[in-house]
Order: structure tokens, then C-alpha cells, then sequence
């Protein structure tokens, strides 16, 4: 008997099952250009020298890391419903996650983040990342952005993030009017950031609706429990490449380009490379941040979604603290993982390449190889 197939699947990729094929030319590294812009016309533009963004995350970025990275050349996104808005002194409440027993981490994450978000908290730590020069990102969750998104604008924040596990163009409920981006953006008057999403579809409307950026990623971070817990997700190399052309097919129909963000599920420089080379304009690093001695979360790391009082999709995790930001970025380094200086990884697989821009990067040809972090190297695996 034949069966007509319920559904058609097709194959998609993460970062270990693709790797990038050298190109016919090469270039020097150093005359690479890796800066990322976003906005357009009629807003402040802002560019970055490094297409690098720190996650939003309690672990990763505060007013302090958020100024150090931009001061290297990247952003890193300030979570505007976390820690760093709930309480006066969020360094004790990070001290506080950090020291407590696996056993009852996630009841204390539930208790530290039912305290209400204070408004004057929102403004001050968004002045204060500007009074040190630095390049302000913040981030907040759909169902909040009209009452922050424009607390972050009057105090002088550059850009607005609006991010959750899966954010679309459209979205039903009966409870509430929906977040209307293009109205957003008349509002605040800053480029506006917005994700997560995995898909073509959805891509192209969160584009048509005159947003400055796309991030690209359902449930790939380390500390995200999203996959397991409600079965959600699409392979991190697909997903890019599927918002890539979703791009490609807004700048045909509108002449704008906006930026895709791949964001989460990096273990290092290569992970970067290859999303790049996926259709990435830039990416967003968690847990790799989460290492560095000056992140907030003391060598530990947890997702955004952990302390939901009904159903947590996140989980600390212990990443130790192991270099410098600087370091990390842009070495030197001792680490054979590709853990550290990414961005001469990122200049590195351009040159083999022959690429001089990002823009040339996703031309570069990629083939699907899952042996491609194994083949001759069962000494490493041995020995590791």
C-alpha cells in the first residue's frame, strides 16, 4: 500500500554539518572591512566597527561591559527587564545567582525576577552607558516596548531592541492591540532591532514593516532550554540562510537593506565564519561573553526565559571565567578551541576566501560536511 506523506521534511544544517570552501583568490586580513550599520534614512545612523553584538543577558552585559565592548568596536545589549532595571544594586543579585546551589537555582531566579521593573532604572543605566561615550543598545520584550521602548529613547539610548523566544509581524490575541512596529517606529525614532525568528515568512514581514535589523535564532543558545522544552527551533546555518534570502527579496522589492543578526548557539570563531558566510551581516555571542572576567555573571551563564513562573526554557550553566575581553576579541591567545580572538578568526576565513566585505563573504561557497570537526583528528578527541 502506498501512503500519501502527512508532511514533507527537508534537510537543514547547524554550524558542525557545513564548512566554507577556500576561495580561487586571497586577501590579506587586514584589508577586510567587517563594519556593521544600521538605520536609514531619516535616523541617526549607527555604525559598529566589529560585527559583533553581546546578548542581552544578565550574565553578559551591563553598563560596564556594555561600555568596554563598544569601546572595542562592537555593541552589547543592555536587558532592560532584568537585574540591571529591578534593583538599585544588581551587582549582589548577580553575586547572589551565582553562589546559589544548582538544586534551587530556579526558584531563586523566580523570586529575583518577580520584582517589578523601576522606570527610573530604565533611563539612568541607559545615561549612564552614554555618559562614557559608548554605543547604547537595550532590549525589551514585545509586550513591554510601549511602555520602555520610549523611556529608552528620551534618555538618549542609540538603538531599540524588541526581542522574545519567536517575534512576528503579526500576532493574534484577544487581550491586547499588538505591537505595530511601523508605528514603533515613529515613535521612538531610533533603528529598531527585532527577533527572534527562523523562518522566510516571517523574516519578509518583520522586514516590510520598516524595522533596521533582524535577529535569527529560536533556542540555540547554551543556556537556552526552548528545543527541549517545547520542541521548537530550526538548525542555526538553515535559519540564517533562510532570513538571508528574505532579505535579498525586501531589498529587491523596497531598494532598504537590512541587517540579519544570527544570534546564539556560537562555540567559536569558526561558528562565526560559517554564519557569515550564511547570510549573516553580524552576529550575537552569549556564553563566548560569558566567559570573560569583566562579564556580570561571575563564570555563570542563564537564558532570559529561566525564571518564567510557569514554564522556564532557560538553565544556568557554569562557563567559567577563563580571559579578557580583549582577549576574546582580538587575542593574542593560548586557546587552540577558537574560543578567543574571533575577530582575526572573521578576518582570517575572509582572506582564505577571497572575500573583502561581508557582503562578499555570503558568496562564498559552503558545503554540507559533518565530519568536517573530525576527519584526522582522532588524536585530539583522544586526548581531550
Amino acid at each position: 500500500m502506498t501512503v500519501t506523506p502527512f508532511k514533507q521534511f527537508r534537510r537543514s544544517y547547524g554550524f558542525d554539518e557545513v564548512a566554507l570552501v577556500p576561495g580561487d583568490v586571497t586577501i590579506n586580513p587586514e584589508q577586510t572591512e567587517i563594519d556593521l550599520t544600521f538605520g536609514d534614512a531619516g535616523l541617526d545612523k549607527v555604525t559598529i566597527d566589529i560585527p559583533i553584538l553581546a546578548s542581552a543577558m544578565d550574565a553578559v552585559v551591563d553598563v560596564d561591559f556594555a561600555v568596554l565592548l563598544s569601546q572595542m568596536g562592537g555593541l552589547g545589549v543592555l536587558h532592560l527587564e532584568g537585574v540591571q532595571t529591578r534593583y538599585e544594586n544588581p551587582a549582589a543579585v548577580l553575586a547572589e545567582i551565582a553562589r546559589t546551589p544548582k538544586d534551587n537555582i530556579t526558584a531563586l531566579m523566580q523570586k529575583v525576577y518577580a520584582e517589578p521593573i523601576k522606570d527610573n532604572l530604565v533611563g539612568e543605566r541607559v545615561q549612564a552607558i552614554k555618559r562614557a561615550g559608548a554605543v547604547c543598545a537595550a532590549a525589551v520584550v514585545p509586550a513591554n516596548t510601549k511602555q520602555l521602548g520610549p523611556l529608552v529613547a528620551e534618555a538618549g539610548g542609540d538603538i531599540l531592541v524588541v526581542a522574545s523566544t519567536v517575534t512576528t509581524a503579526r500576532h493574534r490575541s484577544k487581550s491586547y492591540r499588538g505591537l505595530i512596529f511601523s508605528e514603533l517606529a515613529e515613535q521612538v525614532k531610533l533603528p529598531i532591532i527585532v527577533g527572534n525568528c527562523a523562518s522566510y515568512g516571517a523574516c519578509l514581514e518583520l522586514m516590510r514593516t520598516g524595522i533596521h535589523g533582524v535577529l535569527v535564532g529560536v533556542g540555540p543558545g547554551a543556556a537556552c532550554t526552548t528545543r527541549e522544552v517545547i520542541g521548537v527551533g530550526v538548525p542555526q546555518i538553515t535559519a540564517t540562510m533562510d532570513c538571508a534570502a528574505a532579505r535579498e527579496q525586501y531589498q529587491r522589492e523596497s531598494g532598504r537593506y537590512v541587517p540579519v543578526i544570527t544570534d546564539g548557539g556560537f562555540r567559536s570563531g569558526g561558528d562565526i565564519c560559517k554564519a557569515l558566510a550564511s547570510g549573516a551581516d553580524g552576529v550575537m555571542l552569549g556564553s563566548l561573553f560569558a566567559k570573560a572576567k569583566e562579564a556580570p555573571g561571575h563564570g555563570f551563564h542563564w537564558g532570559m526565559a529561566h525564571p518564567h513562573p510557569a514554564l522556564p526554557r532557560g538553565t544556568r550553566i557554569e562557563v567559567g571565567v577563563t580571559s579578557p575581553l580583549k582577549q576574546i576579541l582580538r587575542g593574542p591567545t593560548s586557546r587552540t578551541d577558537g574560543s578567543e580572538n574571533l575577530v582575526g578568526a572573521i578576518r582570517t576565513a575572509m582572506g582564505v576566501c577571497g572575500a573583502a566585505t561581508i557582503r562578499e563573504m555570503h558568496q562564498v561557497e559552503m558545503v554540507i560536511a559533518p565530519s568536517i570537526t573530525t576527519e584526522g583528528k582522532s588524536y585530539q578527541k583522544a586526548q581531550s
